[in-house]
C-alpha cells in the first residue's frame, strides 16, 4: 500500500508533542506500574461477576505505557484502521508519486502526529480492538498519575477505578470475539462511500471552522445518506461500549473502592474544565460527542439492566444484529421490545 503518511514522523512528532508527563521518582513510577497491572488482573473476575461475561484467559494482553508508547501504538492502530480507506482514496484519486508523495506524507504525518500528541496527555487508558490477533489494553501511567494528583484523589483507588473501566473493555472484546471484526467492516463500509476531492478538500476547512467556535467536526466529512447510515451504527455500538463500561465501573466501585463516589465526582467536574484549545480539538476531534456516548449509553444499560436484568440483557452480545441502534440508545425500551 502505498505510504500516504508519516508514520515515523507522526510518531516522532506526536511523541514530542505529548511529553513525558509529571515528575516523578523511579521506585514511585515503578510502584504505578505494578499497581495498574494488578489492578487490570484484579479487574478481570469483578468484571465477569458483574456483568456475566466471560474472557478466556491469556487473550489480549495489558500493557502499561508512557506516552510515547501509547502514540506508537495508536500510530499502528490508525495505520491498520485507515488502509481500506487510504486504499479506496488512491484508487479513486489515484497514486502521487516522488517530491509530491513524499511531501504530502509528512504533511499528513505532522497532522497525525499533532492530534496523538495531543490525545497522548489527555488518555487514561485503551483497548485497541485493531491490534492482532485479540487486541491489547493499554494503561497511560504517567497520565494517570497525573490527573491522580490534579484531582487530589487516593491514588490506589483512582487507579483501581480506571481499570476496572478498560478491563471491561477488553473482556467485552475478547468475551465477544465477532465484535471485532463488526467494527472493523464498518471502516471498509465508511471507505466505500468517500470521495477524494470533497475528503481532502473539506479537511482543512472544518479546522478553520473548529478554531474560529463552529461546530464542525472531522465526522461531518461523512455526510451523505450511506455514511451516516454507517456512522449512526458505529455511534450505537461505541455508545454500548462505553457506557456498559461506565456502568460496571461505577457498580462494581463501592464494593472495592472506597471512594468511589468522590472520584466520580471530582473527574466530572474535570471534563467540565476544560481550557480553549481542550474545546476546539475536542470539537474538531468529535470528542464531545464521545462524551455524550458515556452518558447516553450508560443511561440505555441502566434502563435495560433496571428492566429485564443483567442476563437477559447480556442478549446484546450474541450477535451483530442485537447490537442497539442510534435511535435505540436513546429509546431503550425500542431495543428492549425489537430483541427481548
Amino acid at each position: 500500500m502505498t505510504r500516504m503518511v508519516d508514520w515515523d514522523f507522526a510518531v516522532t512528532l506526536g511523541a514530542k508533542v505529548a511529553g513525558d508527563g509529571p515528575d516523578i521518582s523511579a521506585e514511585d513510577a515503578a510502584a504505578a506500574v505494578r499497581e495498574l497491572r494488578e489492578g487490570a488482573r484484579r479487574s478481570t473476575g469483578l468484571v465477569r461477576d458483574f456483568t456475566g461475561l466471560v474472557a478466556q484467559d491469556d487473550t489480549a494482553p495489558v500493557l502499561v505505557v508512557d506516552r510515547r508508547g501509547w502514540v506508537q501504538a495508536n500510530a499502528d492502530g490508525f495505520a491498520t484502521l485507515l488502509e481500506p480507506i487510504i486504499t479506496k482514496l488512491t484508487e479513486k484519486k489515484g497514486t502521487p508519486t516522488g517530491l509530491s508523495l513524499s511531501v504530502g506524507s509528512r504533511v499528513t504525518g505532522a497532522e497525525v502526529g499533532l492530534m496523538l500528541g495531543f490525545l497522548g496527555t489527555k488518555v487514561l487508558g485503551q483497548f485497541d480492538p485493531f491490534y492482532a490477533p485479540s487486541g491489547r489494553l493499554l494503561l497511560v501511567a504517567p497520565n494517570v498519575v497525573h490527573v491522580e494528583r490534579e484531582l487530589e484523589v487516593d491514588p490506589h483507588d483512582f487507579r483501581l477505578w480506571v481499570c476496572l473501566h478498560e478491563e471491561t473493555h477488553r473482556v467485552q472484546f475478547t468475551a465477544v470475539p465477532w465484535l471485532r471484526e463488526h467494527l472493523f467492516a464498518q471502516m471498509e463500509a465508511i471507505a466505500d462511500t468517500i470521495e477524494p476531492s470533497r475528503f481532502l478538500d473539506d479537511g482543512l476547512r472544518r479546522v478553520s471552522e473548529a478554531i474560529r467556535g463552529g461546530n464542525a467536526s472531522i465526522l461531518d466529512l461523512f455526510s451523505t445518506p450511506e455514511q451516516k447510515e454507517v456512522i449512526d451504527r458505529v455511534t450505537g455500538v461505541m455508545s454500548l461500549l462505553e457506557g456498559h463500561a461506565d456502568v460496571v465501573m461505577d457498580g462494581v466501585g463501592p464494593s472495592v473502592i472506597p471512594s468511589v463516589d468522590h472520584i466520580r465526582e471530582r473527574f466530572n467536574k474535570r471534563r467540565q474544565g476544560l481550557g480553549t484549545l481542550d474545546r476546539v480539538l475536542r470539537r474538531l476531534l468529535g470528542l464531545d460527542a464521545k462524551m455524550a456516548q458515556y452518558r447516553d449509553g450508560a443511561k440505555f444499560v441502566r434502563h435495560v439492566v433496571d428492566t429485564a436484568g443483567m442476563e437477559r440483557f447480556n442478549a446484546v452480545w450474541e450477535r451483530p444484529e442485537n447490537l442497539p441502534s442510534k435511535a435505540e440508545i436513546e429509546d431503550p425500551a425500542a431495543w428492549v421490545t425489537r430483541v427481548l
